[in-house]
């Protein structure tokens, strides 16, 4: 079983121990999202540590898209709701990058690849992906690629 999995199961039993709402639905969600992956397809399959990171990521994600939405629907109650589960799984993702890292990230994989403009987006960011390893968003990456090629 992957470690962080078995984590999740673990920090489960003790969020339902200490009666945490908060952070018992969220981990229910996440092991519910774990298993229908793994069960998805022709066969079942156990998944890693990092493709459940890559499910944790899109499972807060949909939380901030959520918690956006309740906010524009006059909803603050609900978006609260979704912050906080968001913030639960951000604590079993790794620490995000920051500006300056991901600027510097951003200029070596320009260089590596020599792009000037940005046509050669897609190159970049195909090189990029595997570096940035779920530590920082697609958008922001491409955001900050975008910045830089058109520099």
């Amino acid at each position: 079983m992957a470690e962080l999995k078995s984590r999740l199961q673990s920090d489960l039993t003790a969020a339902l121990k200490a009666r945490d709402e908060v952070r018992t639905r969220s981990l229910r969600m996440v092991l519910s999202a774990i298993s229908t992956e793994e069960t998805a397809g022709e066969a079942a399959r156990e998944l890693s540590d990092d493709e459940i990171i890559t499910l944790l990521t899109r499972e807060a994600k949909k939380r901030r898209e959520a918690a956006e939405a309740f906010d524009k629907g006059g909803r603050p109650d609900q978006a609260a709701e979704e912050r906080a589960e968001s913030e639960v799984l951000a604590d079993y993702l790794p620490a995000q990058l920051s500006d300056a890292e991901l600027t510097d990230l951003v200029a070596a994989a320009i260089a590596e690849a020599g792009v000037s403009d940005i046509k050669g987006m897609g190159t970049v960011m195909k090189s990029l992906t595997p570096k940035v390893g779920g530590r920082a968003e697609g958008a922001r990456v491409a955001a900050e690629v975008r910045r830089q090629l058109s520099a």
